[in-house]
């Protein structure tokens, strides 16, 4: 359904865009804002065409989004805890004209909607919330706080619930702050292998503060440390590579090793 005039006259809800402006997002002022980490994410999924996605803490849809247009004949289903996301969600998919690819369920790991409880996907892509229950104060908005902390439902428990949605010999792909690997690593190493961590550096003299981590469900390889993508460079503008991906919708590719 189309947005309606009056939604679009809100205060509390920005117009904004992803792959220079081709994806079209509606989302909250305040709270947890998508950008350049959901690109990333979407840009790391190894899908193709006629296969399934599961984008897990959807949000809005930006990470949907921006796999649906690089890979038009995926079909993608997001879980979203967040009434209000899940409903913002739906206006972007009309938006964008991809109700045929996209559809977004309310819910959460614990308590998934029939349609995500009971199936597995070829590839499950999540961008979980970044800091343990406790260890930071929670932001003043209530969104934003169930975006960014893990509450009563921590990491591992994210990743656990990827691993059962995820086929054999189907891709988990995480985002998250690089101090978090040790966790990530043990979580997926729980039924996966083949894992690929992706650093993303700010700038070449900088430590990466996100990575992209990427494991094979039921995989048997070994973990491979690869040189990442640094997104700046020493003015402080995109490189080109990380242009290429944040502006034109390239791909990420984690399978072959510069």
């Amino acid at each position: 359904m189309a947005p309606s005039d009056d939604a679009h006259k809100t205060d509390d809800i920005s117009h904004d865009g992803l792959l220079d402006r081709r994806i079209q997002l509606n989302q909250p002022r305040k709270g947890y804002r998508a950008g350049d980490d959901a690109i990333l994410l979407a840009a790391a999924v190894r899908a193709t065409a006629g296969q399934t996605v599961l984008d897990v803490g959807a949000g809005v849809g930006a990470v949907s989004l921006c796999l649906g247009a690089r890979c038009p004949d995926l079909h993608i289903t997001g879980l979203e805890i967040q009434p209000e996301l899940v409903a913002l969600a739906a206006r972007n998919i009309a938006a964008n004209k991809m109700a045929s690819q996209i559809s977004i369920f309310q819910g959460d790991i614990r308590r998934p909607p029939p349609e995500i409880g009971q199936a597995v996907f070829d590839h499950v892509v999540c961008n979980p919330p970044f800091h343990p229950a406790g260890r930071n104060s929670p932001p003043p908005d209530a969104g934003k706080a169930v975006a960014h902390g893990e509450g009563d439902t921590p990491l591992a428990e994210w990743l656990a619930f990827c691993l059962r949605r995820t086929i054999s010999g189907g891709t988990i792909t995480v985002i998250h702050r690089s101090e978090r690997l040790g966790t990530l690593l043990e979580g997926l190493g729980q039924g996966a292998g083949d894992i690929v961590v992706f650093p993303l550096w700010a700038a070449s003299n900088k430590p990466a503060k996100r990575v992209i981590v990427q494991a094979k469900v039921q995989g048997r390889g070994p973990t491979v440390l690869h040189p990442g993508l640094c997104l700046l460079d020493g003015n402080g503008n995109d490189t080109e590579q990380a242009q290429a991906v944040l502006r034109n919708g390239a791909a990420l590719n984690l399978i072959t090793i510069p």
